[in-house]
């Protein structure tokens, strides 16, 4: 057995059905509600009125039909199938005719919601038939037993895992100015499900998806959207069967359009996340209300294994087509944030240190874009290489070419006479490499580029990222510290994306073989002195892998995840790419200095946010310095 770690398993079906023809139409919600339950499916969501076809037109006021899709109902109850289904319907109460939600879940009826907004317009044409829900009973008498029912009812299925609230919204709804799934989610629905009838039109498609995006960012909750399918009458129209599932604005699944198939797309919603998100948002329950109606039902839901839910493993870096559009935008957020402060400030000439990795590259890159948009010489740019005992000559060299060719003020100043007569005044042997030799070189280059920033009326400025922010990786009031880092949000999986597209995309030609081979170097703070040749530290031997600890970073901070979720999550993220002892080790080390390290964010320089996690203790994280990590720890042994 698998922990659930807050994922329930969902899914959304258009399955093929003949228009009025009740019972082909019942057996087809059956067999697929039989399915989805084998596969661990805890709620299914079918099309608007489903069991009858949505282009029935006048027929919908015939008794007969009526009737039959009361019976049709009926035998999906008594099929007692265990999993919680979101059946469409029209319904007689009080003398009017609606269009219904009906919710089942192993052979019982929980709550009849209706439509709230009857579309008629352009092709719809519903009022002819449906009256609006508003006017729908509290209550209906179906079967010989009294039913919940109408709008802003919120449902909870209580399984010994917690509580799960839901709600359901029809087609329409989500198009109007307010969808009631606004309120609905406020009232606590987790998860808002719309049986929907949205016709096929060029272009549609991406705005309905937008429209689902959005709301379900909101909402901040899991949207389940199940539109009906190209067996509805093509007398006028066509429908496309779209199916798909979101959280929180991303798309978990979605079915291909005009699929013939009787087959449902399924996805594991987190709902842990999402209580966590809702939290975090003080906004979101700021004008809620209790909901006006509650349905509570026993559940049996399946632990939800994760075999649809996609683990992005590297949740900072850009993907798709428009990742250029958006490392663009992340360079121009930085050089912003740097002209702004040089403006502020009255000044225009910046200092920082260039080592030829990786952060030093990427802060000497946005100060060279700055001063473009500003129109300020280059030159103005002092760059200052600080060569010591364990600096490398690749890094040495790529350090004077990247200067060169960017066209800064090129500074070479070695700090090993200065750091040795350091160790004579302090009293410490030069060849015992501990934290003292490795922190005084950087404390050395930091006063240096302090002083030169002093002398040249100038501004120092930070290089260090953001995953070395969450784990301290870095010497305190060394470089540490600086009067503006523009490097502050960026972590290390996503700064080697920034410097790839900066220097290839954006600069380019003679400067693109430095650039590649800076890419291409190993990650090292480069303060032992190598021997033979060949480098003694490379961080992530010692830290473990950043692309893991990128991972726990982002999850940590966005989704609260613990100890536990971050393994099993992490574990499926990076199949095939490390061990789980590696994962284990990684997390250990990046939850025991992500606690001990606070103490150095407490003071950090400013800097622009860029995304959506920030350790900025002015902004996003307030932490103690002194905060117990004893809990997260305990965890970590259970694993």
């Amino acid at each position: 057995m698998y922990e659930k770690f807050g994922f329930v398993k969902v899914a959304a079906s258009s399955p093929r059905m003949k228009v009025a023809d009740v019972d082909k139409n019942v057996d087809t919600i059956i067999s697929v509600m039989k399915a989805a339950q084998k596969e661990e499916v805890s709620f299914i969501c079918f099309p608007e009125l489903c069991v009858t076809g949505y282009t029935c037109g006048d027929l919908f006021l015939q008794n007969t039909l009526q009737k039959k899709a009361l019976e049709g109902l009926k035998k999906i109850i008594e099929s007692k199938v265990d999993i919680t289904a979101i059946v469409g319907l029209p319904l007689n109460a009080s003398g009017r005719l609606f269009n219904c939600a009906a919710v089942v879940n192993k052979g019982r009826l929980l709550a009849v919601i209706p439509k709230k907004h009857i579309p008629n317009y352009n092709e719809y044409y519903e009022k002819r038939w449906f009256d609006t829900g508003i006017s729908f009973p509290d209550k209906i008498n179906l079967f010989g037993e009294e039913v919940p029912s109408g709008l802003s009812i919120v449902l909870h299925a209580e399984t010994p895992e917690g509580d799960i609230p839901f709600a359901v919204e029809i087609c329409e709804d989500l198009w109007a100015p307010s969808p009631p799934s606004g309120e609905l989610s406020a009232q606590g629905a987790l998860m808002i499900f719309n049986p929907s009838a949205s016709t096929a039109l060029a272009a549609k498609q991406q705005y309905r998806k937008s429209l689902i995006s959005q709301q379900s960012g909101r909402c901040i909750s899991g949207y389940i959207y199940s539109s009906a399918g190209f067996d509805e009458s093509t007398t006028d129209v066509v429908f496309c069967g779209y199916s798909c599932v979101y959280e929180y604005g991303t798309m978990l699944n979605e079915n291909s359009r005009f699929d013939r198939s009787n087959d449902f797309i399924a996805a594991e919603i987190d709902l842990e996340r999402l209580k966590f998100l809702r939290r975090r948002n003080t906004t979101f329950f700021a004008c809620s209300e209790p909901a006006k109606k509650t349905v509570t039902y026993k559940a049996n839901i399946e632990c939800a294994e994760l075999k649809h839910r996609k683990i992005e493993a590297y949740p900072f870096v850009p993907s798709g087509d428009d990742r250029n559009v958006r490392l663009k935008e992340i360079s121009d957020i930085q050089s912003a944030g740097l002209i702004k402060r040089l403006e502020h400030i009255g000044c225009n000439k910046v200092v920082l240190g260039i080592s030829g990795g990786l952060d030093s590259t990427l802060a000497l890159l946005v100060a060279a874009k700055a001063y473009k948009r500003m129109n300020v010489a280059a030159e103005n740019i002092i760059a200052v290489t600080m060569p010591g005992f364990g600096t490398g000559e690749r890094t040495y060299s790529n350090a004077l070419a990247l200067i060169e060719a960017l066209g800064a003020t090129l500074r070479i100043i070695n700090i090993d006479k200065a750091v040795t007569q350091h160790f004579a005044d302090i009293g410490h042997d030069s060849k015992t490499h501990n934290i003292a030799y490795e922190n005084s070189q950087a404390r050395e280059r930091t006063q240096i580029l302090m002083d030169i920033a002093n002398m040249e009326g100038a501004i120092v400025m930070g290089t260090g990222d953001l995953s070395e922010l969450a784990l301290g990786w870095s010497t305190y009031n060394g470089d540490h510290m600086s009067m503006y880092n523009v490097n502050c949000s960026i972590p290390k999986t996503l700064v080697k994306h920034l410097v790839d597209y900066l220097g290839n995309t954006e600069i380019g030609g003679s400067i693109s073989p430095v650039i590649n081979d800076i890419l291409a170097t190993p990650i090292s703070p480069e303060l032992i002195p190598a021997k033979d040749g060949q480098l003694l530290q490379k961080t992530e031997e010692i830290l473990g892998k950043y692309d893991l600890h990128d991972f726990f970073l982002y999850n940590f901070m966005q989704h609260g995840s613990g100890c536990k979720k971050l393994y099993h999550t992490a574990r499926i993220a990076f199949r095939g790419i490390a061990t789980e002892a590696e994962i284990k080790s990684a997390l250990e080390i990046f939850i025991k200095r992500f606690f001990a390290q606070q103490f150095k964010r407490s003071c950090m320089p400013d800097g622009p946010k860029v995304g959506t996690v920030s350790l900025s203790p002015r902004g996003d994280w307030r932490m103690p310095s002194d905060a117990s990590a004893a809990i997260w720890i305990e965890e970590l042994k259970e694993i």
